[in-house]
């Protein structure tokens, strides 16, 4: 699914011209706020009233090919895994001025008790909606 689409400003760019590493994970970031929403209908409103939220402890990054200014990215994500508490979500980064894959991420994910501040259990409801977007799905 798409989860982002943005464009390598020139103040996301480093000495070396190219996008720095901050903002690759901003983007990726920016990306999951959107897979959270569509897999799972969650939003940040949820972790205000709920105190209910995300907490990612894994990333996995592979930049593929150099980002520079004035490309056009795209992110897509696609849920990988549902443990008991936690998802893993890989996400694609193309730039789609290049049409190349600039950056993969492998990010893990656990579902959060903002107050308790602990990793808590994946809902029923939630493991529903998303098997639709696992890979055994059919």
């Amino acid at each position: 699914m798409n989860v982002y689409k943005g464009v390598c400003h020139p103040s996301l760019c480093d000495l070396m011209g190219h996008m720095t590493t901050r903002h690759y994970i901003a983007m990726f970031d920016d990306a999951s706020y959107h897979f959270l929403h569509s897999v799972f209908g969650w939003s940040g409103e949820q972790a205000k009233a709920e105190k209910i939220g995300w907490a990612d402890v894994r990333h996995l990054i592979e930049y593929q090919a150099e980002v520079a200014e004035g490309d056009l990215l795209d992110i897509t994500a696609a849920l990988v895994k549902v443990g008991n508490k936690s998802i893993t979500v890989n996400y694609h980064m193309r730039n789609i001025s290049r049409d190349e894959l600039a950056a993969t991420l492998e990010s893990t994910s656990v579902y959060f008790d903002l107050q308790a501040r602990v990793a808590m259990p994946i809902t029923a409801a939630m493991r529903e909606a998303a098997q639709v977007h696992l890979p055994s799905h059919t």
